[in-house]
């Protein structure tokens, strides 16, 4: 389990169940594994690399001991996200494929997902692919984070620019590094 407190993944607002198909995916998962490790196995749609835990959208995976049945919560990275319905498709499948037909997938929309909850093995995938991670935006103590620099995930160097506000999906900017010229996708930080 990551690192994020339990207060992070508990549910605490409104849900939304989706029920739309998606294309056929290939899942990893393995008949008999438990349900928690199949829904935290499902890569982000939109962003190869990295699973949906790993990236802080799976918030809590239950198993309900009387029936089996496995309820999963889940928090989009923003409102419109339109890879939801992917993901939500994909948990089942990864779900189904490890001995969990019948799950419920849960979207919450409380407390509003945050890059924060991007774990620390997500921000090394991230660079790793040539996606800058967003840096931690969470206040201590009055304080405000200011970005002077996005630095580019290939070469380090931090004389980048901004090229476009969008990217290549509405989570992430195009930026262009100075020193190496190579563009690169930036995650936004919310």
């Amino acid at each position: 389990m990551s690192a994020r407190s339990a207060a992070q993944r508990s549910p605490a607002a409104a849900n939304e169940d989706g029920s739309v198909s998606a294309p056929s995916r290939s899942i990893t998962t393995q008949a008999g594994t438990d349900a928690r490790t199949a829904a935290a196995s499902v890569v982000d749609p939109e962003i190869r690399v990295i699973t949906i835990d790993e990236l802080g959208i799976l918030r809590a995976v239950e198993e309900d001991p009387a029936t089996g049945r496995v309820t999963v919560t889940i928090t989009p990275t923003y409102t419109g996200c339109p890879a939801m319905d992917v993901i939500r498709a994909d948990i089942r499948r990864a779900l189904a494929v490890a001995g969990h037909p019948e799950a419920e997938i849960r979207t919450v929309f409380s407390p509003p997902w945050s890059t924060d909850w991007i774990s620390a093995e997500g921000r090394a995938k991230l660079a790793a692919a040539g996606i800058a991670p967003p840096a931690p935006v969470t206040p201590a103590a009055g304080v405000v984070a200011l970005t002077l620099a996005v630095r580019c995930p290939q070469c380090g160097s931090p004389e980048t620019e901004q090229v476009s506000r969008f990217g290549s999906t509405a989570c992430k900017a195009l930026w262009r590094c100075r020193s190496c010229s190579e563009p690169f996708d930036h995650l936004k930080a919310l």
